[in-house]
């Protein structure tokens, strides 16, 4: 697939008006207030997992409205000192999987958290543990679409707080520095991780590649690919549903999270990406923390030649470097 978004020049000076609803800072006030009532730990026991070098704990945290939300907690072996956290976020359709699955963050010496996808996990990996007690609101069978009718039924509201709570709940554990955890994601990953720089204003870095939810009003217009076409396949059924529909997701909308946010950011995206299109990363990260008292440290990385992979390997080489320059790991 050729480039078939902005140029490069201008994606770095692409800076739309925000569309954010009226209300938007007291809807995730309220939001995350309520679930903030629940004591987040639910749960924590020791997974067998036959690695000899990573502990693995099978946690259940309280996410949106009490609800559990189970996730795999991992550390380097035998380092009982504070650690550094690793929150991750698993991409569109995925659950949890197997814990070991993802080892890169905590064989660069950090603890790690992978949060499970509630009500997903059955499209890519090895599943998911976490249903979505709410799946029945209307809208489509997808994530993307459930509840797309209003902001309070929708999906992403409660993965998005689900997310936040994620933070609180390896803040809780022992063996975790609370004061250096950091959000990383991609795709539907890194669109949480980007609400969650924005939601959490003490988090310590954001690690945001290809992320979903970003410029959702032009994504529409540029790509049917999934999970947007899951929402143009919806509304070119339910004619006149539009409106509602953008107003649900204006409330959702990364673009409006960046601006919020605090913590040091590290971008990537891959110039050809027909899934999130680039411009609505370069529009989250060139209003990244306009609202904020200075303007945090950033940077992004581009692929011209690559899709929604990004830069893959390269890029988490990338991040590795950074995240380590900026908190550390443990030795």
């Amino acid at each position: 697939m050729p480039a078939f978004d902005l140029p490069l020049a201008d994606l770095e000076r692409y800076r739309p008006d925000p569309e954010e609803p009226p209300g938007f800072e007291e809807f995730w006030r309220a939001t995350l207030k309520e679930a903030a009532q629940h004591e987040v730990l639910a749960s924590v026991r020791p997974a067998v997992t036959g690695l000899r070098l990573v502990e693995t704990w099978d946690v259940t945290f309280r996410g949106f409205a009490g609800e559990p939300i189970r996730a795999w907690f991992s550390r380097p072996a035998g380092m009982p000192e504070p650690l550094p956290a690793v929150v991750e976020f698993a991409g569109y359709g995925r659950g949890r999987g197997l814990p070991h699955e993802r080892l890169t963050w905590v064989n660069a010496g950090y603890a790690h958290l992978l949060m499970d996808n509630r009500g997903q996990g059955d499209q890519y990996g090895c599943g998911g543990d976490t249903p979505d007690p709410h799946a029945s609101a209307p809208g489509g069978p997808g994530p993307a679409v459930r509840g797309l009718l209003s902001p309070h039924d929708h999906h992403y509201r409660r993965l998005i707080t689900d997310a936040v709570r994620a933070v609180a709940a390896v803040r809780a554990l022992p063996g975790v520095d609370p004061a250096r955890v950091a959000a990383v994601g991609n795709s539907q990953g890194g669109g949480l991780a980007l609400a969650v720089a924005g939601l959490v204003p003490d988090l310590a870095a954001a690690l945001v590649t290809a992320p979903f939810l970003c410029g959702i009003r032009r994504a529409l217009d540029l790509t049917d690919a999934a999970p947007y076409g899951e929402i143009s396949a919806y509304l070119s059924v339910h004619r006149g549903a539009e409106r509602a529909a953008y107003d649900t997701l204006a409330h959702l909308e990364g673009i409006s999270f960046a601006r919020r946010a605090h913590a040091p950011v590290h971008f990537g995206v891959g110039l050809r990406d027909t899934v999130c299109p680039p411009s609505g990363a370069y529009a989250a990260f060139n209003r990244y923390g306009e609202l904020a008292a200075a303007e945090p440290r950033k940077e992004i990385h581009a692929y011209p030649f690559n899709g929604h992979e990004g830069g893959d390997a390269v890029h988490v080489r990338r991040q590795l470097d950074w995240l380590e320059g900026l908190m550390g790991a443990a030795r």
